[in-house]
């Protein structure tokens, strides 16, 4: 969820990819701190923005221990609240543009009031799958890590 300038802007996580920190080669953590990847190496809970190809953000959480480096990319969401169903959140920049996320929520406590993730009920009838990650080629052997899950079936998978 974002409280942002065009009001609350809500999604159901339906698309993610895990990034495993320093060790990881698709991650960014894996060219060690810089000012970039600083929020990746704090306590876990955290926006992590980015900027790619000088047009798009993707929106990351931070995980696991401070010092890993981990993230988890949120890749898809379901509209649920104040995006039109017509809108494509299918793709990191798509649903960042969507929800108004841009570099100003980069090291946003994901704990606060702002962007924030929230526990929806859990429905037994969905069926995750995972696989390789996307777009991650000049990582080797890592972009072959089934490190990608998506909703089964949702037609916001990208």
């Amino acid at each position: 969820m974002h409280r942002s300038p065009r009001g609350l802007l809500a999604g159901r996580i339906v698309e993610t990819e895990a990034y495993l920190g320093r060790v990881d080669l698709a991650s960014h953590a894996s060219k060690g701190l810089t000012a970039r990847t600083q929020v990746l190496f704090g306590p876990p809970g955290h926006a992590y923005v980015y900027f790619i190809y000088g047009m798009h953000c993707c929106f990351n959480v931070v995980g696991g221990k401070g010092g890993v480096g981990g993230a988890v990319l949120v890749r898809g969401v379901e509209p649920l609240l104040g995006i039109p169903q017509a809108i494509r959140t299918d793709g990191p920049a798509r649903l960042c543009r969507a929800l108004a996320i841009t570099l100003q929520q980069n090291r946003e406590d994901l704990l606060g009031e702002r962007l924030y993730i929230s526990p929806l009920d859990a429905d037994s009838r969905l069926r995750i799958e995972r696989g390789p990650r996307v777009g991650i080629d000049y990582s080797g052997a890592w972009a072959a890590k089934p490190y990608r899950f998506w909703i089964r079936g949702n037609p916001f998978v990208s």
